[in-house]
């Protein structure tokens, strides 16, 4: 296993826009490596979350934390949305010791493969929720900034 250099803000790759990871490239060692590489650098770094572009890799990766696991999502697709929105304070591990509010869709429906290269769908709500929604604008470069609707000092909840 090896940490990866996280990239910063502003760093160009991190508004690339992620390309699809061909089906046959998921079950790679090489592929695997990276991934569990991401893992690692992610709880390293203590995050929740950690997209392709983040670690210099235009693969339309990333990997989430839910029900307190690491799940990997490839190719990710948001495939519905919740009409009603909440308020999330996030910070990024791209954009250090900045936090805000941004308005996400209250639950979204996801469709990835997962890292056997199985094709997945899930509903996602909450924190889950967020992360989802967070780590998939990374992969079309978008940063949680973008959207912030007020800066925050440090974060109000975890």
């Amino acid at each position: 296993m090896s940490r990866l250099l996280i990239l910063t803000d502003p760093n160009e790759q991190l508004r690339q826009i992620a390309e699809p990871v061909l089906i046959e490239e998921i079950t790679t060692p090489e592929f695997q490596t990276l991934i569990i590489n991401m893992i690692e650098t992610m709880l390293m770094a203590n995050g929740i979350g950690i997209a392709g572009p983040q670690i210099a890799t235009k693969k339309r990766l990333f990997i989430g934390v839910l029900n307190n696991e690491p799940h990997v999502f490839i190719n990710p697709e948001i495939r519905r949305e919740s009409f009603r929105k909440i308020d999330s304070e996030e910070g990024c591990l791209s954009i250090p010791g900045i936090w805000g509010i941004v308005k996400r869709h209250h639950h979204v429906t996801v469709e990835y493969f997962d890292r056997e290269g199985k094709k997945q769908k899930r509903k996602v709500k909450g924190l889950e929720g967020i992360v989802v929604q967070h780590e998939t604008d990374h992969l079309d470069g978008i940063l949680f900034t973008d959207k912030v609707t007020r800066f925050t000092t440090v974060p109000q909840t975890l």
